[in-house]
């Protein structure tokens, strides 16, 4: 089992990104509102600020969306979520990390 994050930088998106799991046969995934450090001290270090500035960070969030799923799934996932985002690679999109699950407890077999 793998547990894929994404850290979605174009919440606009959020509705493809989710489509795109459903198409690639994941059925359940978890989306939390999440603030990148650079975001949060913008406000408390100038430096920050203005690094922020430069950057055109206007939004004050994004999403981290989160599924655990089979191994035979991670590379279609990725794939498509790539494409879904016209790139990953491109700066102010998203960042996207697949780590190992040892266990799971209360997840539906098919998911397995």
């Amino acid at each position: 089992m793998k547990a894929v994050f994404l850290v979605l930088n174009k919440i606009e998106l959020l509705d493809d990104v989710l489509k795109t799991f459903l198409d690639c046969g994941v059925r359940g995934a978890t989306i939390l509102n999440s603030t990148g450090m650079g975001g949060m001290l913008a406000g408390e270090v100038p430096l920050f600020a203005s690094l922020g500035l430069a950057l055109h960070e206007d939004r004050p969030y994004s999403y981290t969306i989160f599924a655990v799923m089979g191994e035979s799934k991670v590379d279609s996932v990725i794939d498509a979520i790539d494409q879904c985002l016209d790139g990953l690679d491109k700066p102010d999109t998203g960042i996207l990390m697949v780590l190992p699950v040892e266990r799971t407890v209360g997840l539906p077999r098919k998911n397995k």
